[in-house]
């Protein structure tokens, strides 16, 4: 498995906010190997029933997004846990959901306590990292703590979703299904939130950063439920994220640079799906010289922007500090999703453009700051 350093500058940011932004993190380490899951090609349902899968009719195509496009099956859900904890403002529910041969999702649901039918923001972090802060009251205190019901569960081929996969699988040499499938399930996640009817879900928003911050636009793209679209670096642009950026594991990027995989995932690029999401409001926050989303794809990400969009630069992570630390992070999201709220409106990029100035000096070697 790859192994990540984490910068100083990302742990002095990772002490200050209430959500961890880094997308390093340690590398979760999947179980032991089990049998390997080959779901890069649409599966009939013939086949599916002879290998004794329980969901016989599976049939997905990572590259066509909408759900309805695919045949999804989910299984009856299983609570894991429930944390209803006298005195904590919170219930954590951790539930395992399924509608893929191979991949069980560990599917966290907190509830503010004494909310009826509270508002849902889904939270998407970066790969590699896993659920363990989903268990973290800190963290289901502080998003929880204005009122919304926080949903956390992490993308495919990441974490504890590597347990019965080939041990060469890895995020990147798997991008078509890791950003395919993961599209695929917040659209079932949504369908199994608005079953279970203590949920409002007319007021649904979604945190993405980096990798998830990709799949959450893709996501926003195509399913119109999402309300409130806020991104925190998305990776985008592969060509140039692929050969540039300093979380590629080196063992993959000779292979992934290759013409014919960039044509894989060409299709998935979050730069062509930015334009057309449906979120009715829109925010895009970009941490230059960071290391991991080279600053040339940031800028193209920013000019695919709708044109209603906020777009925030920061010039390095310190400058991020003062406007994320202490819950602050959540502010625009909740607030775009208050019954009061006004959608977002055209304006020229000048006026929703925010540039805040690094606060560190650059580094002279150009490595990460």
């Amino acid at each position: 498995m790859h192994s990540f350093m984490k910068p100083l500058a990302v742990c002095f940011l990772l002490s200050q906010i209430a959500l961890p932004l880094s997308v390093l993190g340690q590398q979760s380490q999947a179980a032991a190997p089990g049998p390997e899951v080959k779901t890069a090609e649409p599966k009939s349902s013939e086949k599916t029933a002879k290998e004794g899968h329980p969901a016989a009719t599976y049939q997905e195509d990572f590259a066509a997004l909408p759900l309805e496009k695919n045949h999804l099956t989910a299984e009856i859900p299983v609570i894991g846990e429930r944390d209803d904890t006298p005195g904590k403002p919170f219930i954590r529910e951790r539930w395992q959901v399924m509608w893929r041969p191979g991949d069980p999702l560990d599917l966290y649901i907190v509830k503010p306590r004494g909310v009826e039918k509270p508002p849902v923001i889904l939270y998407l972090y970066s790969y590699p990292q896993d659920t363990e802060r989903f268990t973290q009251d800190y963290w289901c205190g502080q998003t929880t703590g204005m009122g919304f019901a926080a949903v956390g569960f992490v993308s495919a081929v990441t974490g504890h979703r590597l347990e019965y996969r080939s041990p060469k699988d890895d995020f990147f040499n798997q991008l078509p299904e890791a950003l395919g499938a993961t599209v695929h399930d917040v659209q079932m996640i949504l369908n199994y939130l608005a079953s279970r009817n203590d949920l409002d879900m007319s007021r649904v928003g979604i945190f993405g950063q980096g990798s998830g911050g990709s799949i959450a636009i893709l996501a926003s793209a195509v399913d119109p439920r999402i309300k409130a679209l806020d991104v925190l670096t998305p990776w985008g642009d592969w060509p140039i994220f692929l050969a540039q950026s300093h979380i590629v594991p080196q063992e993959d990027r000779q292979q992934i640079n290759k013409p014919e995989f960039l044509e894989k995932v060409a299709g998935l690029d979050p730069l062509q799906w930015f334009p057309k999401v449906k979120a009715q409001s829109v925010r895009i926050q970009d941490v230059r010289r960071d290391g991991y989303t080279p600053d040339a794809a940031q800028a193209l990400m920013e000019a695919a922007a709708p044109e209603t969009a906020e777009i925030d630069q920061f010039g390095d992570t310190a400058a991020l500090v003062p406007m994320a630390g202490n819950g602050r992070l959540l502010e625009w999201l909740t607030s775009q999703l208050r019954p009061n709220a006004k959608p977002q409106v055209a304006l020229d990029k000048s006026q929703r453009t925010h540039v805040f100035p690094a606060r560190m000096p650059a580094d002279p070697l150009g490595t990460t700051p």
